[in-house]
């Protein structure tokens, strides 16, 4: 099942710093990672959010539906 764009990039601005957009996206590594870190400060977290909006941060399953 592919996963929807809008909702990647909705997680990502109100939970990005909990790493759920990467558990969505199916880096389940990188989200646990993300959380412990709170979002690298939240810095990652707005990197994966400007990532995911301009496409380059896509499902690593393949891509949107």
């Amino acid at each position: 099942m592919g996963k929807n764009k809008t909702v990647a990039i909705l997680l990502s601005l109100f939970l990005g710093g909990l790493g759920i957009d990467r558990f969505y996206l199916g880096y389940t590594g990188l989200g646990i990672l993300k959380l412990l870190t709170l979002g690298g400060l939240g810095v990652w977290a707005l990197i994966d959010l400007i990532r995911i909006i301009v496409g380059n941060l896509k499902p690593k399953d393949g891509d949107y539906e």
